[in-house]
């Protein structure tokens, strides 16, 4: 999900700013690969764990009614402090519960064009909206974690150029490496990316990512699939897989959550004919065995 760099996360008291300096998100990049896509099979069609076993159900929201389960979601991320953003990846936007919403069966997330006055003291251009699985705030204990499973959603990203759609997972300890990217759209609404990262036995970070595409998949709703088991990692979008990575020691192996989020201004600012984009999410699901 991140850019790189000494992270700096906002939205948080200075007090806990060493702290949270130790969590280091790994940066995007890497090559490119999966260039021939046969035509994707409808989303409704390829819901579910992509292999046997004895999976089972442990996390499924179709976002009916209308409001967020709180119970299940969080609106920022672990270092909530009145609102949240990544300051290392010098998004534009600060997240706020207002940009989440719930209606006929999905879930949108909002990014307006709005100067929006962070708790960090800093002024964002926009204000935007994301779910996560974890906490309220730094002392809080994560709504959910997950170490292995199927993790699956069912997703249309904007259309709108700037945005920076992602759905991923991190450590619940926050100290990362290791990431999973399960999709993220960087510059492009036609191709997505797949990354995982990882730190080497000599502390360096690394990372390995997988692309799919061209697709338009800002036209409809696509299902964006991860199977994370001990000895493998496999991407899928609309149930064929995509991308598989097999070294055990880039696999991650501790307990995650899993987010959402709409992000602004990465790589470049939204053009300035664009002022409001939607990320709309059908369903989330996870399995387990």
């Amino acid at each position: 999900m991140t850019r790189g760099g000494a992270p700096r996360f906002r939205g948080r008291s200075a007090a806990l700013a060493p702290a949270a300096a130790l969590l280091a998100l790994a940066a995007c990049g890497g090559p490119a690969g999966g260039d021939e896509p046969p035509p994707p099979a409808p989303a409704a069609a390829v819901s579910g764990p992509a292999t046997p076993g004895p999976w089972r159900l442990v996390l499924d929201d179709e976002f009916d009614g209308s409001r967020l389960d709180t119970d299940l979601w969080a609106t920022c991320y672990d270092w909530n402090k009145d609102g949240c953003t990544i300051s290392s990846n010098n998004e534009s936007q600060w997240y706020l519960p207002s940009q989440v919403s719930v209606d006929d069966g999905e879930l949108t997330l909002t990014a307006r064009r709005r100067d929006t006055r962070g708790s960090d003291d800093e002024t964002y251009p926009w204000r935007s909206g994301m779910i996560s699985t974890g906490r309220d705030d730094w002392y809080g204990e994560p709504r959910r974690t997950f170490t292995y499973g199927y993790f699956e959603a069912s997703i249309r990203i904007p259309a709108e150029a700037g945005m920076f759609p992602a759905f991923w997972m991190m450590p619940a300890s926050r100290y990362t490496p290791p990431e999973i990217d399960i999709m993220e759209f960087l510059d492009s609404t036609t191709r997505v990316s797949m990354y995982v990262h990882w730190r080497e036995p000599g502390g360096e970070r690394a990372r390995q990512r997988g692309t799919y595409g061209p697709s338009d998949f800002s036209g409809r709703f696509h299902v964006f699939g991860l199977l994370w088991e001990p000895d493998a990692l496999v991407w899928y979008v609309d149930g064929v897989e995509r991308f598989r990575v097999t070294g055990t020691e880039r696999i991650p192996d501790v307990p995650m959550e899993v987010m959402i989020n709409l992000a602004v201004g990465v790589p470049k600012e939204p053009p300035d004919d664009v002022d409001r984009a939607r990320m709309r999410v059908d369903w989330v699901r996870v399995w387990q065995k």
